[in-house]
């Protein structure tokens, strides 16, 4: 199997996926309860926060460019193999 830039990108687009999917209450629940238990809560520079502000802005503005990217590259897939 070939690596190529096709591969990379494949495999990013199923990164942004996986971020896109993550359920509020059963996976981010677990991020804003180490953000509260922090002494510097509602910092912008904590991980914690700038991990949940990155999946919050992913699942609100990705949201229809991945339908587009994912329609293409399916469509990619069963053309070419």
């Amino acid at each position: 199997m070939v690596f190529g830039l096709y591969t990379l990108l494949e495999a990013g687009l199923l990164f942004v996926n996986a971020i896109a999917i993550l359920n509020e209450e059963r996976f981010l629940r677990k991020l804003r309860s180490n953000q509260n238990t922090q002494q510097n809560y509602g910092d912008p520079t904590s991980v914690s926060s700038q991990i949940m502000t990155l999946i919050k802005s992913v699942q609100m503005v990705m949201r229809f460019p991945l339908i587009f990217c994912n329609t293409v590259v399916i469509l990619m897939l069963l053309l070419f193999g």
